[in-house]
């Protein structure tokens, strides 16, 4: 049963019982059955109150998501475009994306130097960008290649 349907049921056992509302534990009764009326009421209101809210919060998060999905989008495509730097792995080999084929090609340090640095698997030359290093600090000049 919901709150109105329980504070309509009360009232309905007092009008039943016929009790006498002009006594002092009528008139508390009457005061206490009035009282949760009140509440039921209310408590209904901020019920649908809150609902809207879920209602609201659920199409904010869908919008924010097809706002999320088409930045990440454009952040991919602009990774495509970009150079990116070699990915250093444990044993010395670096990892390279091709930027014509996008085939990932492992180098070692000695061959990203190399001018002549081409792709196995098209034959495409590209040289690799060596961004500055963030843990070099301003006064030590950064390796350039």
């Amino acid at each position: 049963m919901e709150l109105n349907e329980k504070v309509a049921y009360i009232k309905g056992l007092i009008d039943g019982l016929e009790l006498d509302m002009t006594t002092k534990e009528g008139k508390v009764l009457a005061a206490v059955v009035e009282a949760l009326d009140a509440m039921a009421r209310k408590v209904t209101s901020m019920d649908e109150e809150v609902g809207d809210l879920y209602d609201e919060v659920d199409a904010i998060s869908e919008d924010l998501s097809d706002v999320e999905d088409c930045l990440w989008d454009d952040d991919e495509d602009e990774d495509e475009d970009d150079d990116e730097e070699p990915e250093e792995y444990e044993d010395g080999l670096y990892e390279i994306t091709c930027p014509a084929c996008g085939e990932v090609v492992c180098v070692d340090e000695e061959m990203l130097t190399d001018e002549n640095l081409a792709c196995p698997n098209c034959g495409t030359k590209f040289e690799v960008d060596f961004g500055e290093d963030p843990d070099t600090s301003d006064d030590e000049e950064p390796d350039k290649q």
